[in-house]
């Protein structure tokens, strides 16, 4: 191989993959302040939802030990989570909504695995909506973002589950976050 031939390669090559990064993905648009509103707006329900699940938990699953802790705790957080996204919403946020858990907080064992199943799936939409988020908002978020990582982890190790089963966490488009939810029957 000559260096002339290693040279046109190396350019061809970088033109690839400057051809590739160009490429606009076929799942996320273009960042603006509008989307970064739509999407924050889910966020709140899915804020809404947990933190009134944590706050349902804990007057009706007879909780204790760390159970307990973790729904006070991650109660907390979540009611912080939805004043901090109220905020930048500002006069755009919408009232919480009102939810029905059923049976799903009736014991510890069932607020267990519906626990797992709301903060996955919060952190799985996080992940999804976070490249069409303005740079801004993104660093605003990912604050949000690494906390509910720890309430997936730490209801998953009670759970006896591994806590961080996968080395990266896929994203869930919007359209199957909303179906997720809108299958937990939760919101009335």
């Amino acid at each position: 191989m000559t260096r002339s031939s290693l040279l046109r390669g190396g350019v061809a090559l970088a033109a690839g993959g400057a051809a590739l990064a160009a490429w606009p993905l076929p799942t996320h648009s273009a960042p603006s302040p509008q989307q970064d509103a739509a999407i924050l707006r889910f966020g709140l329900l899915l804020e809404d939802l947990q933190a009134a699940f944590y706050a349902d938990a804990l007057h009706r699953a007879a909780l204790k030990g760390e159970l307990l802790e973790f729904a006070q705790v991650v109660g907390g957080h979540e009611r912080a989570h939805a004043a901090h996204l109220r905020q930048a919403l500002g006069a755009g946020a919408p009232d919480p909504p009102t939810f029905d858990f059923g049976k799903d907080n009736a014991d510890p064992d069932s607020f267990v695995r519906t626990a797992v199943t709301l903060e996955d799936l919060g952190l799985s939409a996080y992940n999804g909506a976070a490249p069409s988020l303005t740079a801004d908002t993104l660093a605003d978020a990912s604050r949000i973002i690494s906390v509910e990582a720890r309430h997936a982890a730490w209801i998953r190790d009670i759970a006896g589950e591994v806590p961080a089963p996968n080395a990266a966490d896929e994203g869930i488009s919007a359209r199957a976050a909303r179906a997720a939810v809108g299958r937990t029957g939760f919101l009335r």
